[in-house]
């Protein structure tokens, strides 16, 4: 298996796993995928489910039960930020439909694509509890509310800013 945690990761993992009895593995499944994640790129490929599964000793599907329900893991790559916009009740209300259109347009992608310059990938998420801030997305570990086609271009534009200035 060519995918494995650093020394140092798996030391983390280990530690997660012995937080929970004998058997009870499973239990540790998420913050594992968390940490497999972003220790593999920011998504979590075939191989890299079937390493977690292994460190775990539970069936692959198990895996890719949990990876494939939360919207918070990645099925394939993404670009550097990713935009997760809410699309649930009370943002399409305030126009959330509108401002994936917009970032669509802006970018050259739909929903679940990522731009051609690997900077951008739009996803479209169920409800981030932020509902009095609608229209919202969340940006790493930040949330953008009460978005607008104004502060979608000048989030945008930051991106590309701190994008550049990493190079």
């Amino acid at each position: 298996m060519s995918v494995q945690f650093s020394d140092t990761k798996l030391q983390e993992v280990q530690k997660m796993i012995a937080r929970y009895p004998e058997g009870k593995q499973k239990s540790a499944l998420i913050p594992i995928l968390h940490v497999a994640q972003q220790e593999f790129g920011g998504w979590l490929s075939a191989e890299t489910m079937d390493y977690v599964a292994s460190l775990l000793q539970l069936d692959p599907i198990e895996v890719y039960e949990v990876a494939t329900f939360y919207s918070m893991y990645n099925l394939k790559p993404v670009g550097k930020y990713l935009f997760e916009v809410c699309q649930t009740g009370p943002c399409m209300l305030n126009g959330s439909d509108n401002i994936i259109e917009y970032i669509g347009q802006r970018l050259n992608i739909k929903a679940g694509e990522t731009s051609a310059d690997g900077l951008f990938t739009l996803k479209t998420v169920e409800c981030l509890g932020a509902c009095g801030y609608a229209p919202m997305m969340q940006l790493g570990k930040h949330y953008r509310e009460h978005l607008t086609k104004e502060k979608v271009d000048a989030i945008i534009e930051e991106c590309r800013k701190n994008a550049a200035a990493n190079n």
